[in-house]
């Protein structure tokens, strides 16, 4: 069974740090290019970075880029993203998603996890 669970998100501070964790089962993780999306109450989700299968390289949105940092680790089938400089608006549900694809392709996702909850106090 293809799964995809996120971990790591709760309640913090403005200012603060959280580590967002994606575990992947059940498919060849190596192949798949790994994308980070979050939605939040009465917004469009948004993609907000992605780490490619090939080479790991990474990608941000203008809304992250420059706080949060993209990982990987294929011996462990996850994916990991820092988040600081945390801020009210980062306030979101967090999906990761995988796409079998060389390069982050902004193309369909394959495979999506339920999401965690990050909520960022004022």
């Amino acid at each position: 069974e293809v799964q995809l669970v996120e971990s790591g998100g709760g309640l913090v501070q403005a200012g603060g740090s959280l580590t967002l964790a994606c575990a992947g089962t059940g498919f060849a993780f190596d192949d798949y290019s790994i994308g980070w999306f979050r939605q939040a109450p009465g917004r469009e989700r948004e993609g907000i970075s992605c780490i490619s299968s090939k080479d790991g390289s990474t990608y941000y949105s203008h809304s992250v880029k420059g706080r949060f940092t993209l990982s990987r680790n294929n011996a462990e089938n996850t994916v990991y993203l820092q988040m600081n400089s945390l801020k009210p608006d980062d306030t979101a549900v967090y999906y990761c998603a995988a796409e079998l694809h060389y390069h982050c392709s902004g193309g369909t996702m394959d495979y999506w996890g339920k999401g965690t909850l990050v909520t960022v106090s004022s």
